[in-house]
């Protein structure tokens, strides 16, 4: 394991390649969920200095908040409620490019502009999804969807 974050500063693409490996080393050998989701999200909000980064972990038939980076956020989503209980329904990843014209938007913070929200799967089901958000609109595309999911398939669940 690493504890050294290198930033890098290119195209989105490498950045995601770049910052990807980093992750790897940070999770290699270590088993607690808690710690690997916090060093995901540290890492995902430093090298890409997003409004807000972090996970929600299935619990009692709800998402509750799990390690994060950013302001504090909403505690508790009903599954299918806002974007990340509507990931978690589905089970598939949503990009939102204005999360004011997404039905049933929870306001967690007034900054937050857009949204792409990838669930964690194993085995079929749903064990929780990965939150970012951005205070810009239309902030995320079919690269951040392709990089994203690929990162949350190799979180050791």
């Amino acid at each position: 394991m690493t504890e050294d974050l290198h930033i890098h500063t290119g195209s989105k693409v490498e950045q995601y390649e770049f910052i990807l490996q980093q992750i790897i080393a940070l999770i290699d050998g270590e088993e607690d969920l808690t710690a690997n989701l916090a060093n995901i999200a540290a890492a995902l909000k430093q090298q890409f200095n997003w409004w807000w980064v972090g996970f929600y972990l299935v619990k009692k038939n709800e998402l509750v908040l799990g390690p994060f980076q950013g302001p504090v956020a909403c505690t508790r989503i009903k599954k299918g409620r806002g974007v990340c209980g509507s990931s978690w329904a589905s089970s598939a990843t949503i990009i939102v490019a204005d999360v004011e014209k997404f039905p049933g938007h929870i306001a967690c913070s007034s900054y937050s502009k857009s949204e792409i929200v990838v669930p964690l799967i194993k085995d079929g089901i749903v064990l929780g999804v990965l939150d970012v958000d951005s205070e810009h609109y239309d902030y995320f595309d079919e690269t951040d969807k392709y990089h994203l999911q690929k990162l949350v398939s190799l979180i050791p669940l």
